[in-house]
């Protein structure tokens, strides 16, 4: 079974391209830069990688490019069997993958006030592959699925009530793929079944997040209503003071639009550091003070909220880093470990340092809970979802 992966963006659109009956990937792409002058089409079949520069003034025109290579160009010899869609707000409406049908869309339409900027992309992703691909089932897996789990006193806000009942106004956290791969990954590692473990994961990106998980369930997550919540990013601020907003109103004479721009798009590592939200390029400048300032407060707010998610566990068995950073910076992951010391977790600096490649991932030392490396791999988990559901239909 060849399942296709979509991953549909307001200036960008991933593709990959699976066969389940090894799990490889045929094909991988994006078409990326949309809206621009410099709009490409990046399409990769095996080791050969060939990049287009492509006319793509907006998404439908960036998706329609993309189709395009699939109904007669250099992806068209693959036969497909299913297409998976990655859609990021799910509200209350979706706690698991669902086959796509006109009640889904409408739905999720309806919600789409919760994610102004992903939804609606990721709908027009599902329009425009319904009309390419005709009857091929689709399936909607969605980012906040996984954390539909979390129990009220985790996922309300100390506000008025009917703000919940009436706006939806609550927690729902994001990055549940990602979570959800890793966890079962690690269950794999330790040779036990999930409903045994109790861990936390740390999704390390430009956009990151940390879970709590109980026999498989999230039960506690950092992202909240939207991605902005939780920990520093690349280039959002993570927890405020909500006070903030008035202040700045006041002080700097800022529209709330002008807050929300910048909490979004100029705060985070790029904010704190003033360089740049790239971690790799920072680390490379820690010589300068306000640069290794910034990876300080990272480490330290990620370990705070490290230490918050075990809230929601009866025991702490491992922590499992993941995500592009958490996979690759040995250095990070050093920092927040230290700021965890009252938990007991302690590395071994050569298995850290070769990112635990020669030990199924184990990066801790002896008498530590497990620290783990684990590669994510959401697009295959979205096509893994895919398949079952085609078949249970």
């Amino acid at each position: 079974m060849n399942i296709l992966v979509l991953n549909c963006g307001s200036s960008s659109v991933k593709f990959a391209l699976f066969s389940l009956h090894d799990h490889s990937t045929l094909a991988q792409g994006k078409v990326h830069k949309i809206g621009s002058d410099s709009a490409e089409r990046v399409i990769q079949v095996g080791e050969e990688k060939v990049a287009s520069a492509i006319h793509a003034p907006d998404q439908a025109a960036g998706l329609e490019n993309l189709m395009e290579e699939f109904r007669s160009g250099s992806l068209s010899d693959f036969s497909i069997d299913g297409i998976g869609h990655r859609v990021v707000h799910g509200g209350e409406k979706f706690k698991s993958s669902c086959l796509i049908d006109d009640t889904l869309i409408r739905t999720v339409e309806k919600i789409s006030s919760l994610a102004p900027l992903h939804n609606p992309a990721n709908l027009l992703g599902i329009q425009m592959s319904r009309e390419a691909f005709g009857k091929t089932p689709q399936v909607a897996v969605f980012d906040t699925a996984f954390h539909q789990s979390i129990p009220e006193k985790a996922y309300l806000y100390g506000v008025p009530y009917d703000w919940y009942t009436k706006n939806g106004v609550r927690r729902y956290g994001f990055h549940g793929t990602s979570h959800r791969f890793v966890a079962h990954r690690y269950a794999e590692l330790r040779q036990l079944p999930l409903s045994e473990l109790q861990f936390i994961t740390l999704h390390l990106g430009n956009g990151s997040s940390a879970a709590a998980i109980s026999a498989g369930k999230s039960v506690d997550t950092t992202m909240g209503m939207t991605p902005l919540e939780g920990l520093i990013m690349g280039t959002r601020s993570g927890d405020i003071d909500p006070g903030l907003f008035s202040y700045l109103q006041s002080a700097r004479k800022m529209s709330l639009d002008a807050i929300h721009e910048a909490l979004n798009k100029k705060s985070g590592l790029l904010g704190l550091s003033g360089v740049s939200s790239d971690l790799q390029e920072l680390e490379d400048k820690l010589d300068e003070p306000q640069v290794s300032l910034a990876i300080e407060v990272l480490c330290y707010r990620m370990a705070r909220q490290v230490s918050a998610m075990c809230t929601g566990l009866d025991r702490l068995d491992g922590l499992i880093f993941t995500g592009g950073i958490g996979e690759n910076s040995a250095f990070i992951r050093r920092l927040c470990i230290e700021n965890l010391k009252v938990l007991g977790f302690k590395l071994d600096d050569h298995s850290n340092h070769c990112h635990g490649d020669f030990r199924n991932g184990f990066v801790q030392a002896p008498g530590s809970p497990d620290i783990v490396v684990i590669p994510t791999n959401e697009e295959l988990m979205i096509a893994l979802d895919t398949a079952k559901l085609i078949e249970n239909k």
